[in-house]
Formats: structure tokens, sequence, C-alpha cells
């Protein structure tokens, strides 16, 4: 089997009509592949990332894309696409905009959840894909999973939902854009360059990872040590300091401030009821069997919420990971979901 992933690239070349009212000339779709879709095309799972995250799973999530992981490149065809807007290989602000042949920047239309959304149904049914054993999200990647869900029920045979929501809370939407003013508040922000606004970019990586981790886990990771308190008095440095530095320095390494914008600004338009009934009746769209993972320490999403939106979802099954990690435990507490997950699956073949 294909252990290690194959990354492709889908080049759509018609215009693509986004929600609010922008069109893209064309679309490419950058996605992996793990492991080998079976002859009845019955084994695929679909993975949708979360905020800054690409399309290869096994980066990621660790210990997911393993034997006997629930991501098991041995059982199952596993794909996960890039989403447009950021800028891992997908159209996104440093695309070259045929208009003008310079990258977008700034200028990159504005994108909804749902746009997301109808870039994978492309790839899927380019792939081929009517029939998919699981669709998996955390995080945004549940927002996209969600509205995948209610807009093509018929397609899913199971629906994973982690750490996520229904629509895009105040507190959620609060988060993002005190990221956006520290972005903002950079003075390069909006140069035409790929580096602009580093700076604002880190220190939103910085805020982001706050609610990320909660108080729980930076009390259990970052405390100063004892030692060197008790050597040199007053320490010249905080470990909690130096830790929330190397975060932005890592992202402004790999990310852009303009994909970063793009991104939260579409996480934002997340609201499954948006131009349906009434959330409830969007849920109620959603026909095959879902489990719903909380994590008892998310600050963004938390447990209370998930519980509530799992009774609106038909043959919907709640389950709660403890967690010292807050949202982030979704990548950490990897040996839990693969429990969770597998035995949701066994149960969901068993029923087939």
């Amino acid at each position: 089997m294909e252990k290690k992933g194959k990354y492709l690239v889908y080049n759509y070349p018609h215009p693509f009509e986004l929600e609010r009212g922008g069109v893209l000339p064309s679309l490419t779709i950058a996605y992996h592949t793990f492991g080998r879709l079976d002859s009845e095309k019955s084994n695929c799972i679909w993975v949708c990332h979360a905020l800054t995250a690409n399309s290869d799973v096994d980066d990621w999530w660790p210990n997911t894309v393993v034997d006997g992981g629930f991501l098991d490149p041995d059982k199952y065809f596993i794909v996960c696409a890039n989403i447009i807007g950021s800028c891992y290989g997908s159209t996104g602000p440093l695309s070259v905009n045929p208009a003008t042949g310079e990258p977008w920047y700034d200028n990159f239309p504005k994108l909804t959840i749902r746009d997301i959304v109808k870039a994978h149904i492309l790839l899927a049914d380019h792939l081929g894909l009517s029939s998919i054993f699981s669709l998996i999200g955390s995080s945004v990647g549940g927002f996209q999973a969600l509205e995948w869900a209610i807009m093509q029920p018929y397609r899913f045979q199971s629906l994973v939902l982690i750490a996520t929501d229904v629509y895009a809370s105040p507190w959620a939407i609060a988060i993002d854009e005190t990221q956006r003013m520290a972005i903002f508040a950079d003075s390069t922000y909006g140069e035409k360059r790929p580096d602009a606004a580093q700076a604002g970019l880190a220190a939103a990586r910085a805020i982001g990872l706050l609610t990320y981790r909660g108080q729980k886990g930076y009390d259990l990771t970052q405390q100063d040590s004892p030692s060197e308190d008790e050597r040199e008095g007053v320490p010249e440095y905080h470990r909690a300091c130096s830790y929330q530095r190397h975060q932005g320095d890592k992202l402004v390494k790999r990310f852009d401030a303009y994909s970063y914008v793009t991104i939260l600004d579409s996480f934002d338009t997340h609201n499954v009821g948006r131009g349906r009934v009434c959330i409830p009746d969007a849920l109620s769209k959603i026909s095959c069997p879902v489990i719903c993972v909380g994590i008892t320490t998310d600050i963004i999403f938390p447990p209370e919420i998930i519980k509530k939106f799992a009774a609106m979802i038909p043959n919907a099954t709640y389950s709660e990971i403890s967690s010292q990690f807050g949202h982030d435990g979704f990548l950490v507490e990897y040996a839990l979901l693969n429990s969770i997950i597998n035995n949701f699956f066994s149960s969901v073949s068993s029923t087939n």
C-alpha cells in the first residue's frame, strides 16, 4: 500500500463564481492522497484541514496516518485538499491574477466557507468520488465538513466533527478580529510583496495560540525553571515569552499575512443556517451517522456548544476527550482520537 502521500494538483480552467460576488478566472487545487482507492470506490476518507494547515495530513496531524490510526493508509484512500485562499498550492492571494500579471495580495476576492466547499466538490467530482466513506473536519475543517454534509448529504456514509461549531460565534469572530488588528497595525500590510506584515502576522499567531492552548496548557508546559529562579534571582527571560515569539516566527517562515487574513475572513462567514430556514433545519439534512467530539478545556469551541448542536443532528453521538491542551487537544491527543474514531468507523461499517 502507499504509505507516503502523493502531492497532486487539479486545474479547473473555468471561472469560479464566489458567494460574495467575486470571480476567480480559474482555480488550482493542491491535494494529497494516501493509500489506494478500492475497486468499489468505497474506502475514501476526506479530511478538511484547519486554518494554517496544508493538504499533507501526515505533516500536521501526528500519528493518525499510520497503521491502526483512523487514517490508516492500508485500509483507506485518504484525500485532503489545500483550501482555496491558502498558500500551499491552491489558488490564493499569492497566486497570479491573470488580469494584472501580478499576485493578488490584498486584492484577492473575499471567500466564504461555502466557496471553499464548492472547490472541494469540484475536486471530488474530478476524482470520481460519488460516495465517500467518511468526511472528517476539526476546527475550521469542521466548518467545511458541516457545510458539505448539508449541501450533499447523499455523498457521505459518515461524518466526524471535532472541536468545531455550526456558526462562527461572536467570541470566535472577536478572536479573529484581534488577530487582524495586529496584522493591520503592521505598516507594511498592503505592500505588494509576499513578506509584507511579517511582524503583524507573528503577533497575530501569538494571540491565536493563547486561545488554542488556554491557561491550563500554558501553565503545564511553559513554567520557568525553579532552578534558574533560585540561581539567578529574577530571570532574564520567561519561557512563555520565548515560546510566543518562537511560534510567531515559525508561522512567518511558512505562511503569509494575506492568506491568513483571507482565511480569517472566510471563517467569520460560517453559519449553516444562513440563507436556510434555520440552523436545526439545516442540520436535519445530514442523513449519515455522525460523531461529534469535544475537548474538555477548549475555550474556542467549548464542549457544551458541541453537545448542543450534536443533539440537533439525526443519528449523531457525542464523545469527549479529557485534555489539558485546549483546542489543540485534537492535535495532541491522537491516541484518544484514534480509539474514538476507529470505534465509530467499526459501528458504521457494521450497519452498512
